[in-house]
């Protein structure tokens, strides 16, 4: 997760637009296939602390007033729910709650977004809602084998601080390097934001069923400023997804540096 708060589940679109409210132009795939109308939710988490749903608003905004239905969810233990924090909690703790989400919002032809660490939550809430699932996106995020860990990918220069139920960078650590190109503004309300992530989220091996033994639309976009997670993870997910490659020349945080861009990028055709 992120250093703002706990990893939030990110944006997500797809499915039905909001009643009343304008729709976009149709998009295609690659294939040539129509692609469906986006119900958003996404699944944000971060590799380093947690983040609010807060953290999204900018890109959130920009869906909303294109037409799209968008759910952004704090997940257990971060952020504005990081008083819930406690040991247990789990990537599939996460994943089972953007796969309720889903469901009881009754939500289908998902554009399901993960950032950071969220994209371990969405591989494995995927294999949960794998029927309502119309596209993953995957912002320099992780997207780990069954058994894999995050300290098997993630370059750490610093030590993270950790207790018996959170871990995550030293706020010092996190305003140099990981907000360093968010201009003063941002950098300081994202600090005064900041919170440790559930420790098992970040530190237990994945567990994943048949997750990449599936086809998925797929788009991963890379954040060239950013140290974690490396361009070779990032590498690897797309070719084994057969994923669109986009790059920004942004930090690990372009939901804040960069909204704008980062928006157009997720509405953007399979192609």
């Amino acid at each position: 997760m992120h250093p703002l708060g706990a990893p939030a589940a990110g944006a997500a679109r797809g499915g039905r637009a909001r009643q009343g409210s304008k729709r976009t132009r149709s998009q295609h795939r690659g294939d040539g296939r129509r692609a469906p109308r986006w119900n958003p939710a996404v699944a944000e988490q971060r590799t380093r602390a947690a983040w609010s749903v807060r953290i999204w608003k900018p890109v959130v905004d920009r869906l909303r007033a294109s037409g799209h239905r968008v759910y952004a969810p704090t997940l257990d233990g971060c952020a504005e729910r990081h008083h819930l924090v406690r040991p247990g909690i789990t990537v599939a703790t996460h994943a089972q709650e953007v796969a309720q989400l889903l469901f009881y919002e009754d939500l289908t032809q998902v554009v399901l977004v993960g950032t950071s660490s969220g994209g371990m939550v969405i591989c494995k809430a995927a294999e949960l809602a794998r029927d309502r699932i119309a596209r993953l996106v995957f912002i320099d995020a992780l997207a780990l084998m069954s058994g894999e860990k995050v300290g098997d990918i993630v370059k750490r220069v610093a030590a993270n601080e950790t207790t018996a139920i959170t871990t995550g960078p030293a706020r010092a650590d996190a305003e140099k390097r990981l907000f360093a190109d968010l201009d003063s503004g941002t950098r300081a309300w994202a600090l005064a934001r900041y919170t440790p992530h559930p420790v098992a989220a970040l530190e237990a091996p994945v567990e994943l069923g048949s997750f990449w033994n599936q086809a998925w639309p797929a788009i991963v976009i890379r954040c060239r400023r950013a140290m974690n997670p490396p361009e070779t993870h990032q590498r690897r997910t797309a070719d084994r997804l057969k994923a669109v490659w986009h790059e920004l020349d942004t930090g690990h945080y372009p939901m804040l540096s960069q909204p704008d861009e980062l928006a157009r990028l997720l509405l953007a055709p399979l192609s």
